[in-house]
């Protein structure tokens, strides 16, 4: 985790660290920093499609079941955009799974 968090000192904008820091958040159980970094991180890369997914599931799991359904539309509005049909997919099952 140190060493993701160095590489963003260096540049904030690092897509891959950024989101390799959200995940170590996320083994580690600390889901409101990951939640956070993911929500940096797609400000900085909208497009980046696992973002939302992941961003979804730790919010799913802080009981925050608008916040995820949010998450995975924007992903799914995302997806659609770039193409990427597998990521779309992936969100759309997780959306059709929230409670209503």
């Amino acid at each position: 985790m140190e060493i993701l968090k160095s590489m963003l000192a260096q540049n904030p904008r690092d897509s891959f660290a950024r989101y390799g820091l959200a995940m170590e958040h996320v083994i580690s159980g600390e889901l409101e920093p990951a939640v956070s970094e993911f929500r940096v991180l797609l400000e900085y890369d909208p497009d980046y499609a696992a973002a939302y997914f992941h961003g979804g599931q730790a919010l799913e799991k802080l009981g925050r079941i608008e916040d995820a359904r949010e998450m995975y539309r924007k992903g799914i509005e995302t997806t659609s955009r770039t193409g990427d049909h597998h990521t779309q997919s992936e969100l759309q099952g997780a959306l059709d799974m929230l409670p209503i």
